[in-house]
């Protein structure tokens, strides 16, 4: 494979080309109450050209290697062709050079689990929560499994050859009664073991009780709050409200946002340290090579409270005059890298739940999230769930958890840092420029934050 795609680029003429082929195995099972709506297996294979002239790229996507010179060929003219319009200069940061096979060590491999074991594994989760109680009415799993093999090589000598792995489940249950429908759940994923989505009764049996339990809780009190959050709620936070406010490729084209994501600048207390990492093996976002042949590393985006780095594609640090951190990631082979987040997490700190509790006479803990949205600073994100905490004590369950504001306010109102670090792994993923759902992990301990507006009853 090697020396067949490397025959294919030397008819390149770009500045710059590469040659990424992709196959992938998938395996995908959906319930929907008693249906069993999807059971399929299925091949992906193909592939992709992209070349860059004069600040302009060509990209072509194929099914086909049997005329991988003229696809080459294509996408050097394309980029020949955008870059006399551009007339730019062609800017690629310089990377190590790399030869080298990826192999995946796996701990269980679901390609040794038959597709029958799978489907009664997910069966029986599907029956425990129809038969959990009778305000459950429906279920909605999810299970896929991917296989991966990939292979990229480029101009500049490197070629990557990466195994790679990606399974998940979501199991959710959902109860009606009158005019209220809620729905609580079960996700999990990783990038090495079958075993993530197996013994997972007593959890589902726990969101189950929840799903019941949230039927009669009332709907929370709208006002600002101290609020804590746990590390599912704290994570998806800190990827969707900060994390994408780091991706260079966003930041060297839009001066309004380089102004505000100055190095040096502080955004928190010294408490906070956020950083993204491709390195840490079993999560979802874990990779030793990005899709432009680059070797990930942990990237650290705020320490001490201040902003110290971004995400990268060797573009982004050629223009910004930064380092590289194998942030170039695509979807799949019909889609080209663009900077993407990996594992994104906020560190631990020192602070125990109940140092966070204890002073606070009336505030909110709010659990898990059902996602969210961001508008450059300002985010929305509603919470799975949440209880009330009042003199320093749990207290009932509430619903409708919605949490608004602006993130730099946010950050900066970060006052204590759990020492209960988390990741959290779902079989959800992150979205960007119609590039969904691509797969991502978060970590991190329970937070505390001052002066939260949650939106919710008057």
């Amino acid at each position: 494979m090697k020396e067949l795609l490397r025959q294919a680029l030397s008819a390149s003429t770009a500045d710059y080309c590469e040659i990424r082929l992709e196959e992938t195995h998938v395996t995908s099972i959906e319930y929907r109450g008693k249906n069993l709506d999807q059971l399929a297996q299925r091949l992906q294979f193909g592939g992709n050209v992209r070349a860059l002239v004069d600040g302009g790229w060509g990209f072509v996507s194929f099914n086909r290697i049997d005329d991988l010179t003229e696809k080459v060929s294509q996408a050097c003219e394309q980029a020949r062709a955008l870059g006399a319009i551009k007339q730019g200069q062609s800017q690629m940061a310089e990377v190590p050079v790399v030869d080298t096979e990826v192999k995946t060590p796996v701990k269980l491999d679901p390609r040794a689990v038959t597709l029958e074991e799978k489907v009664n594994v997910f069966a029986r989760y599907n029956e425990l929560i129809l038969g959990f109680h009778p305000s459950i009415t429906g279920s909605v799993i999810r299970y896929f499994d991917r296989y991966i093999n990939l292979y990229y090589v480029n101009t500049d000598g490197s070629y990557v050859a990466q195994e790679k792995y990606d399974i998940g489940c979501s199991l959710r249950a959902v109860a009606t009664r009158d005019n209220v429908t809620v729905t609580e759940g079960v996700s999990t994923g990783s990038n090495n073991d079958f075993g993530c989505v197996l013994n997972l009764e007593n959890d589902l049996k726990k969101a189950c009780q929840l799903t019941v339990d949230l039927l009669d809780a009332p709907t929370v009190k709208g006002g600002e709050y101290t609020v804590i959050l746990d590390p599912k709620l704290a994570g998806l936070f800190v990827h969707e409200a900060f994390g994408h406010l780091s991706e260079a490729d966003d930041i060297s084209e839009n001066e309004a946002l380089r102004e505000i994501m100055t190095l040096g600048k502080k955004f928190g207390r010294d408490i906070l340290h956020i950083y993204d990492t491709g390195m840490d093996s079993g999560n979802r976002g874990a990779l030793l090579y990005d899709d432009e042949g680059v070797a990930t590393e942990k990237t650290y985006l705020i320490k001490d409270g201040v902003l110290v780095g971004r995400l990268h594609s060797r573009e982004s640090a050629a223009k910004m005059g930064e380092a590289t951190t194998g942030s170039a990631r695509a979807m799949s082979y019909t889609f080209p890298p663009i900077v993407r987040m990996r594992t994104t997490c906020i560190e631990a700190g020192t602070s125990s739940f109940q140092d966070m509790i204890k002073d606070i006479g009336l505030g909110v803990y709010a659990l898990g999230g059902y996602g969210g949205q961001t508008n450059g600073e300002m985010f929305t994100f509603t919470a799975g769930h949440g209880y009330m905490i009042r003199e320093g004590k749990i207290a009932e369950l509430v619903k409708d958890v919605t949490l608004s504001g602006n993130v730099f306010t946010t950050l900066a109102n970060i006052d204590m840092v759990g020492n209960d670090f988390t990741y959290d792994n779902t079989a959800g993923g992150c979205g960007k420029w119609a590039q969904s759902p691509l797969p991502t992990s978060e970590g991190s301990p329970h937070i505390r934050v001052q002066k939260v507006v949650i939106g919710g009853a008057s």
